[in-house]
C-alpha cells in the first residue's frame, strides 16, 4: 500500500498520472494494464444505476463493486470513493474507512472537501489510511454544476483548501472543474499530485469516468472526450444475435451439446 502511495507522490512534475474509474472486474482488468490509479467512484450511482446524483449510492453497494474491482488489480493504486454521509464526523469517518480497508483491501480512500473537514483527513491519515482529497465541484456537497474558481474569492478559497488538505496529510487531490489559471496555481503551490477532471492540462494527472470516454453513459460535458462509441458497437452485436436467432442460424450444431 504505502510503496504505491510513495510512488504516486514522487511522480509529481515527473510524469502525468493516468486515472480512470472502475465498477467491475472485467473493466478493472483492462484498466490495470494502463492506469496509475483506479478509482471505485461514487459516479457508479449515475453511470451504472441511473440515479439522479451521486448522493444516493450507499456504502454496501459501493463495497460490492470495489470487491469486484479489487480482484483484477495487480499494479494500479486502488482508491475507494467514500459515499455521501459516511464521513460526517471523525468517528463515522474512522469507522467506515476501516471497514472499507478491511473488506476491500484497497490502497486509499477519497474524501470530498466541504471546506472544513480537514481534521477528518488528518485523523484517517494518522490511523494509517491514505487519503485522496477532492476540491472544486464536489457533487456530494454542491447541487448545481458550474466551473469553480472564476471569481477572486473562489480562487483564494480553492488554493487555501488545497494547502489545508495537503497539510492534513493527503497524498493527492482531485481538482474537478476548476478554471485553468487556478488549477495551475494549485498544482504549483503544493507538493502532492493534482488529478484533474475538467481542470486543464495544468494538473499532474487526469481522471475521467470510464463509461463517459467509452460512449456508454450518454453524459458528455465539455471536459469529456469520447474515445469510442461502445453503445453503437454493443447494439450492432445485439442486432446480429437477434437476426441469427430469428433466422434460426443460432445456435448451430457447434454451439450445442
Amino acid at each position: 500500500m504505502f510503496k504505491k502511495i510513495s510512488k504516486i507522490k514522487k511522480s509529481k512534475s515527473k510524469k502525468k498520472l493516468v486515472c480512470l474509474t472502475a465498477y467491475s472486474r472485467p473493466i478493472s482488468k483492462i484498466l490495470d494494464r494502463h492506469c496509475d490509479i483506479i478509482l471505485v467512484g461514487d459516479s457508479v450511482a449515475t453511470a451504472f444505476y441511473g440515479m439522479k446524483d451521486t448522493r444516493k449510492i450507499d456504502m454496501q453497494t459501493m463495497l460490492n463493486h470495489a470487491i469486484s474491482v479489487k480482484k483484477s488489480i495487480k499494479k494500479s493504486l486502488l482508491v475507494f470513493d467514500m459515499p455521501h454521509n459516511t464521513y460526517r464526523n471523525i468517528r463515522e469517518a474512522k469507522q467506515n474507512a476501516k471497514k472499507v480497508i478491511k473488506f476491500v483491501n484497497c490502497d486509499a480512500v477519497k474524501i470530498e472537501s466541504n471546506g472544513k473537514n480537514y481534521n477528518i483527513v488528518k485523523n484517517l491519515v494518522k490511523l494509517g489510511i491514505p487519503v485522496m482529497g477532492h476540491i472544486g465541484y464536489t457533487p456530494q456537497f454542491k447541487k448545481i454544476f458550474k466551473t469553480q474558481g472564476l471569481k477572486s474569492k473562489e480562487e483564494k478559497k480553492l488554493i487555501y483548501e488545497a494547502k489545508m488538505i495537503e497539510k492534513a496529510g493527503a497524498f493527492s487531490i482531485v481538482l474537478e472543474c476548476i478554471a485553468k489559471k487556478v488549477a495551475a496555481q494549485i498544482t504549483s503551490s503544493i507538493k502532492i499530485p493534482t488529478i484533474g477532471i475538467g481542470s486543464s492540462d495544468s494538473c499532474d494527472g487526469q481522471i475521467l469516468v470510464t463509461d463517459d470516454l467509452l460512449g456508454l453513459s450518454g453524459f458528455y460535458p465539455r471536459f469529456v472526450k469520447k474515445y469510442t462509441n461502445l453503445e453503437n458497437i454493443i447494439e450492432n452485436a445485439i442486432k446480429k444475435f437477434k437476426k441469427d436467432v430469428k433466422n434460426k442460424k443460432f445456435p448451430t450444431n457447434y454451439n450445442t451439446y
